[in-house]
């Protein structure tokens, strides 16, 4: 049997806290990197890919899910553990949203009044999934692979499309189901990571081996298969993108 420490930082990609580390970590990099490479997934599956659209829909989602949504997140129960002030945290939340609103409201009158529809919905989703909203209702697995997966490619490829034909909901699926697969490796590891203080047990091969089990031990292939999905993801969407611009 073994009780050991759980690994020291509560992510893969979380810095050493204070400064501006706070703010590094507090941006989850490689999941804000995950879900735009969703952004350009829907582009490219639209007919013709708009520079300056797919531009302004990165960073609307940049801000809406990079910033504001982890600024929420961070604000419910400091599950990274940064040492950024609630006023801070705040002010992130609000400058991102209102910032990802209104290169919305600007999209709805250069490009189209109906992406308000998305405006409208994307706003909704964050607050809602992130505050926890209607007693958490919105706060699921399912809602989250809705909101961060499914979301952001229907918009993109909208943005770009102005229709919606059976590529752009197919390719919005594929990335639903992408985030089910994250939020399935991510909850586990998210458990060993943050509120693990003790493991104890033994695997037993068909060999006789045995292998004494830890917390390190049983978080590294989840974070490993987290940081690869998170790679390969971001290399895909720009290798789809680089013959479409």
């Amino acid at each position: 049997m073994s009780a050991r420490r759980p690994p020291d930082r509560p992510a893969f990609y979380a810095l050493r806290p204070g400064g501006w580390r706070d703010l590094v970590t507090l941006l989850h990099p490689p999941y804000t990197a995950w879900h735009l490479s969703y952004v350009a997934f829907g582009a490219a599956a639209a007919p013709t890919v708009h520079d300056d659209r797919l531009a302004a829909t990165l960073l609307a989602f940049f801000l809406g899910v990079g910033v504001s949504a982890h600024a929420l997140d961070e604000l419910t129960g400091r599950p990274l553990a940064t040492r950024l002030s609630d006023g801070v945290l705040v002010a992130l939340a609000v400058a991102g949203l209102v910032g990802a609103v209104a290169i919305g409201v600007a999209g709805t009158i250069i490009v189209s009044a109906g992406l308000a529809v998305f405006v409208v919905a994307g706003a909704f989703i964050l607050m809602a999934y992130n505050l926890e909203l209607f007693g958490g209702r919105f706060h699921s697995g399912v809602w989250f692979a809705l909101a961060w997966g499914a979301f952001p490619a229907l918009t993109s490829y909208w943005i770009n499309a102005q229709q919606l034909r059976i590529q752009g909901l197919l390719v919005a699926a594929g990335c639903f189901g992408l985030s089910v697969a994250q939020r399935r490796l991510s909850s586990p590891v998210r458990e060993l990571r943050r509120r693990t203080v003790g493991l104890t047990g033994t695997q037993e091969l068909a060999d006789g081996t045995r292998r004494e089990l830890d917390v390190a031990a049983l978080a590294a292939p989840l974070d490993g298969a987290l940081r690869a999905s998170a790679a390969a993801l971001v290399l895909l969407s720009v290798g789809l993108l680089i013959p479409r611009l």
